[in-house]
């Protein structure tokens, strides 16, 4: 037994180091096919990141390349290439960029700002709201009519102040923001200039001044406002390539007013199709007058009748999106005091 219990042992430990010989070689190959893989791997990434010279056919790293500023479609492996393959590059470039432009023209409307006390997108009539210069914030008139209804006063439903005193408050609140970069404040107090009032006397340079700096900011209304500018002449010659080029921005920043004006210019220079896209995409956002468009088109056969049903519900859609109880009697109100003369945004 204990000849059988030492052979046991024996042939335990001589077939342990067999397994463990055993699990050592595999290991050892295993690494070995990782390292290959991973080789190979790092070989594809390389290859992945080479790239060719458009213009004499030198391969090099992608990094290192000098990619074309418009197109960012071909690379070169130096200045002196990229400018020898110009003329041969230009069209396909011309044509790609155009088709990128094109892409971010006719993207959909963007999310519309919300009203920050009811949280409900602002109206997309300029009328139905009020930039606050107090602290800067775009209100509802629903808002502010609760306002009024609630605390019986005139301040701002947001920050609580009352209303400027005077011009000089006026524009020294308006002066505060703009020094902060606020672009709403210099789109306001352009429209001070552009109509000569706050105790400033009509300036239209000055007004599209503050409009270019309100739009630089990031004001889409500004752009809008700019565009017609130079589409009728105001403080400047009238301009249909710079009006086209300030409704275009507007527009891909989210300005209705400027996409359905956009429509217009393209349906009246014969590009129905641009034409149609554009009050497509303002309709389906809430716009009126692009809706009235769409409707023409569709009773003319310009609009299939599946596409104006898709238009027409999501249009009531946004507008339902917009209502409230509080706006509507705001609207019932300041239609009345329109009609007396006294309202006053």
């Amino acid at each position: 037994m204990s000849a059988t219990s030492d052979d046991y042992d024996q042939h335990g430990s001589d077939s342990g180091e067999m397994i463990l010989s055993k699990e050592k070689c595999t290991s050892s190959e295993q690494n070995n096919i990782v390292d290959s893989l991973t080789e190979d791997f790092n070989s594809v990434a390389i290859l992945d990141d080479m790239s060719t010279c458009a213009n004499c056919g030198k391969e090099g790293n992608s990094n290192d390349m000098n990619t074309c500023n418009k197109c960012k479609m071909v690379k070169y492996c130096n200045a002196a290439c990229k400018k020898k393959h110009r003329s041969k590059h230009k069209k396909k470039c011309d044509r790609r960029v155009a088709e990128l432009h094109d892409e971010a023209l006719f993207k959909e409307h963007p999310p519309t700002e919300e009203c920050p006390i009811c949280m409900l997108p602002i109206p997309i009539d300029n009328g139905q709201s009020v930039f606050k210069s107090c602290c800067g914030k775009i209100i509802c008139h629903g808002c502010i009519y609760a306002m009024k209804m609630s605390e019986g006063k005139d301040l701002c439903p947001f920050c609580r102040m009352p209303p400027p005193s005077s011009d000089e408050e006026q524009s020294k609140r308006n002066k505060k923001l703009m020094d902060n970069s606020n672009s709403r404040a210099f789109h306001q107090f352009a429209g001070h200039h552009a109509h000569g009032i706050n105790g400033l006397a009509q300036d239209w340079d000055k007004a599209n001044e503050l409009w270019l700096k309100a739009g630089e900011l990031g004001c889409s209304m500004a752009y809008f406002n700019l565009g017609d500018s130079y589409y009728i002449g105001r403080g400047v010659d009238m301009d249909l390539k710079k009006a086209k080029h300030y409704y275009k921005l507007a527009a891909m920043m989210g300005c209705l007013h400027a996409r359905h004006n956009l429509g217009r210019i393209e349906w009246q220079a014969g590009n129905h199709y641009r034409s149609l896209k554009h009050v497509i995409i303002a309709a389906k956002a809430g716009h009126d007058g692009s809706l009235d468009v769409v409707k023409a088109g569709f009773r003319n056969g310009d609009v299939a009748k599946d596409e104006y049903a898709h238009v027409l519900r999501a249009y009531q859609a946004r507008q339902g999106e917009m209502k409230s109880d509080e706006r509507d009697e705001a609207a019932k109100v300041v239609a009345a005091m329109r009609r007396r003369g006294v309202f006053r945004s």
